[in-house]
C-alpha cells in the first residue's frame, strides 16, 4: 500500500519514503513509526502498542522512543512545535494527524518481478548478541549459500539495483540464498552500538541460527570476506565451503603502505561531505574505485543506493571500522575448502590483499579476474568466468 499525505508518499512495501520526487532517507525503526501511526490514523496509538509494533515488546526508554518520534517529524517535515502531522496526546500516545489517501501498489516494477524468486521473499528480524536487529531474507532453491553482510545493500532496494539485482538473480539460479543487511545498514538497525568484528560476526551468527541453517555456502565479498573467515573459524562444523571475493586481510589503516593509509583518509574526508550526493566529488570518486567500467545507468544508481541504503554519519562510522578489520592471525586457523576470488586491477581492495588471503589459507584455489572492477559488472566479459569457478569449486 502507498500512502500519501500531504507532498509525501509512504510505500509499505518497497519502504520508501518520498517528498514529491525526492527519496528521503529514514532509519528502519523510524519507517516503522510512521507505517503503523498512518495504518492506525483513526485512533490514539500508545507507547505501549508503539513499542510492541516495532520493537516487538523489548524493552525501550522513553528517551528513545521520544528520539524515534522526533526523527518520524522531522522527516516528514513537521516538528515537536508544529505537530501537524504527528501529535503528542499527553498521557495516552501519538496520533498521525495529516490526511491520508491510500492507493493499492500496481507498479511497473511489482509486474516486472512477478516470476522472480525475489517476488516470494520474506523479510525478516532477529537479535545479534547486542541487542541489534539484523533484517535477513532467503531467497532462491538449491543448496544453501549465506552472503556475509556488507555495505550498500537493501533488501528491498536490491531488487531494483543494476548492481546488485544481476548479482542475484545469477546466484539464485543455482542456490538458496541468505542474506542480510549489516548493521547500521538498509533495513537493518541504525543505532550502531559496537563495530568490533566480533560483532560483525555475531550479526552473520544470529541471521544463521536464525535462518535455521545447519551447513552452507559462505560467500563474503569485500568487507564480508574477513567476517567470513572470522566466522568460519569460529564454526568450521557449519562452513562447507568459504568464497572470498575482493577481500583483504588487514583494512586500510593497519597496512604497510602509507599510500593506501593516506587514500583511506581522503574518502573519509569526502564521504562526510557528499555520500549520496549525485554529482559529488566523493560520488565521482567512489564509482571510478568501485565499477570504472559501470554503465552509466550503474554509475548513476551509486548515488541512490548510497542515500537509501546507510546515512552520512553510519557510513563513517562503518568505513573507520572494516579499515581497521584484521584476520591476519586467523588464516591459518582455516580449515574448510576455500576459494579466493580477486579481480586484477581492482581500485578498492588491490590484488595484493587476494594474493595474501590465498596465500595464508592451506590449500585455498586462487582465481583471478580480469577486470578493474570491485563489484562484478553482468556486462563483463570475465561474468560468466566468475560464476562458473563458484558453481565448479562447489560442486566439485
Amino acid at each position: 500500500m502507498i500512502y500519501r499525505f500531504g507532498d509525501y508518499a509512504l510505500d509499505t512495501s518497497g519502504f520508501e519514503l518520498r517528498h514529491g520526487d525526492d527519496f528521503v532517507p529514514v532509519e528502519p525503526q523510524v519507517f516503522s513509526i510512521l507505517a503503523f501511526l498512518i495504518e492506525n490514523r483513526a485512533q490514539v496509538v500508545s507507547s505501549d502498542d508503539l513499542i510492541a509494533s516495532v520493537w516487538n515488546g523489548r524493552i525501550v526508554s522513553e528517551a528513545t522512543l521520544s528520539s524515534r518520534i522526533s526523527a518520524a517529524r522531522q522527516a516528514v517535515g513537521d516538528s515537536g512545535a508544529a505537530q501537524e502531522v504527528i501529535k503528542t496526546i499527553r498521557s495516552r500516545g501519538f496520533r498521525f494527524m495529516a490526511e491520508v489517501t491510500e492507493i493499492e501498489n500496481a507498479h511497473s516494477g511489482k509486474t516486472a518481478r512477478s516470476n522472480s524468486p525475489f517476488s516470494n521473499q520474506k523479510i525478516r528480524f532477529c537479535e545479534s548478541g547486542d541487542g541489534t536487529q539484523i533484517a535477513y531474507a532467503t531467497i532462491g532453491a538449491g543448496p544453501p549459500l549465506v552472503r556475509a553482510g556488507h555495505w550498500l545493500t537493501h533488501l528491498e532496494h536490491d531488487w531494483h539495483s543494476p548492481v546488485w539485482r544481476p548479482l542475484l538473480d545469477e546466484f539464485t539460479k543455482t542456490f538458496q540464498v541468505s542474506r542480510y543487511d549489516q548493521r547500521g545498514n538498509g533495513l537493518s538497525d541504525w543505532a550502531i552500538r559496537n563495530t568490533s568484528l566480533d560483532a560483525f560476526v555475531d550479526d552473520l551468527e544470529a541471521v544463521v541460527d536464525a535462518a535455521k541453517l545447519d551447513r552452507f555456502t559462505l560467500y563474503g565479498t569485500s568487507q564480508g570476506a574477513p567476517i567470513a573467515v572470522a566466522y568460519a573459524v569460529r564454526h568450521p562444523e557449519r562452513v562447507s565451503h568459504l568464497i572470498l571475493h575482493g577481500g583483504y586481510v588487514r583494512g586500510r589503516t593497519l597496512r604497510a603502505s602509507e599510500a593506501e593509509r593516506e587514500q583511506g583518509e581522503a574518502i573519509l574526508a569526502l564521504m562526510r561531505h557528499g555520500w549520496g550526493k549525485e554529482g559529488s566529488p566523493f560520488i565521482k570518486a567512489f564509482t571510478s574505485m568501485y565499477i570504472p567500467d559501470g554503465t552509466k545507468e550503474q554509475i548513476d544508481s551509486l548515488a541512490d543506493l548510497q542515500a537509501r541504503t546507510v546515512s552520512p554519519e553510519n557510513a563513517v562510522a562503518l568505513r573507520t571500522a572494516v579499515d581497521n578489520f584484521d584476520v591476519s592471525e586467523l588464516l591459518a586457523k582455516v580449515s574448510v575448502p576455500t576459494l579466493v576470488i580477486h579481480a586484477q586491477n581492482d581500485g578498492v581492495q588491490p590484488l595484493d590483499e587476494g594474493r595474501k588471503l590465498a596465500a595464508g589459507i592451506k590449500d585455498s584455489e586462487f582465481v583471478l579476474l580480469d577486470s578493474a572492477n570491485h563489484a562484478p559488472l553482468k556486462q563483463e566479459p570475465t561474468w560468466d568466468r566468475l560464476f562458473e569457478a563458484i558453481r565448479e569449486f562447489v560442486h566439485r
